[in-house]
């Protein structure tokens, strides 16, 4: 019997791209697909189009969301998915013909999956930023279950269109929410925090368009400090900290990383130290609190450390020394930025 999938694609105003986009979904090599493409009140006549596309394809259906806004969008349109495995899309990306055959040979192979995500590829090309290019390195070599779990706070380690999940396990975590945070990143941590298995596949099988318009660049939801905020309510919730609440330091005492990390001090959590390598901070007090150097972390290995300095380079040094001094990923540190 040919496993059926649903695939949830929200869009406004995509008449420019979401051509190509539907190209590439009627291209799969799996064919037994349907798509929930849910249009947030279009103005540029890609509902229309879309609406005549559906009269070819039996398989597209364009649903209106009855409210407004991408979660609205999101929330109704699984709703409307009448298959179990549910594969996300955006009306201005692409993925590539064997995308949908990969990622349902994931979850036959892996009976506990509840997110199987894949590699991407960052396009325009002439668009993309060092800090792109940077994130995009991080995100690719996070794939295994291991790996996200350790690095879950860093960033967002799915791009959002690559995903594919069990919609009864993203439903039974409350699906999408609406509020002042990144709503996919929202759900992984969710995801995480309820023990689901989550993994990524190793070949990349989605253009991920990158645009000075998109809404990680544009809405507040996905600011600098909404993601802070974020990380840090349910970084308050994580067990392998909360067992050593009374017992943590925090890697990195500059007044930027100190920001970032009030998000958590003001939920009741207080590092007994910062620890720092600048001569000018260390054995002086910030916030209240000791300032020391990283070397003082030997002598006091049942010490937990949040790892918060966000420079990957220097996150990669003080990683590789932690280690070196025999804390482990997890157990002994965590890096949240």
């Amino acid at each position: 019997m040919p496993v059926f999938v649903s695939i949830l694609l929200p869009f406004y105003n995509a008449m420019d791209t979401l051509p190509a986009c539907l190209d590439s979904i009627q291209a799969q090599t799996h064919p037994y697909w349907e798509l929930i493409a849910v249009n947030d009140h279009s103005t540029d006549g890609s509902d229309n189009w879309l609406y005549k596309q559906a009269r070819r394809d039996q398989r597209i259906h364009m649903l209106n969301n009855p409210a407004k806004g991408l979660v609205a969008a999101l929330n109704y349109g699984l709703s409307s998915c009448n298959h179990e495995l549910v594969v996300r899309m955006d009306a201005d990306d692409i993925m590539y013909p064997r995308r949908l055959s990969h990622q349902l040979r994931h979850f036959d192979s892996s009976p506990g999956l509840a997110l199987s995500s894949t590699r991407v590829r960052l396009f325009p090309d002439e668009l993309l930023q060092a800090g792109n290019r940077e994130y995009l390195r991080w995100q690719n070599d996070c794939c295994s279950q291991r790996d996200i779990a350790n690095q879950i706070y860093i960033e967002s380690p799915f791009a959002h269109p690559s995903v594919c999940f069990r919609k009864s396990v993203v439903e039974k975590v409350g699906a999408y929410r609406e509020g002042l945070f990144p709503e996919d990143y929202d759900l992984w941590l969710r995801l995480f925090h309820s023990c689901h298995v989550m993994e990524k596949l190793p070949e990349v099988l989605l253009d991920w368009r990158d645009s000075p318009n998109r809404v990680s660049r544009t809405d507040p939801r996905c600011s600098r400090e909404a993601f802070d905020r974020l990380k840090a309510w349910h970084l308050a919730q994580d067990n392998r900290l909360l067992r050593h609440k009374n017992n943590f330091v925090i890697w990195g005492a500059g007044r930027k990383t100190r920001k970032r990390c009030q998000f958590l001090l003001d939920q009741g959590f207080k590092p007994k130290a910062w620890v720092d390598i600048d001569p000018k901070k260390i054995g002086n007090r910030l916030q209240g609190i000791p300032v020391i150097e990283w070397q003082a972390l030997a002598k006091d290995p049942g010490t937990y450390i949040l790892v918060a300095v966000g420079n990957n380079g220097a996150r990669t040094a003080i990683i590789e020394a932690l280690l070196d001094m025999g804390f482990d990923w997890g157990s002994g540190f965590l890096p949240i930025t």
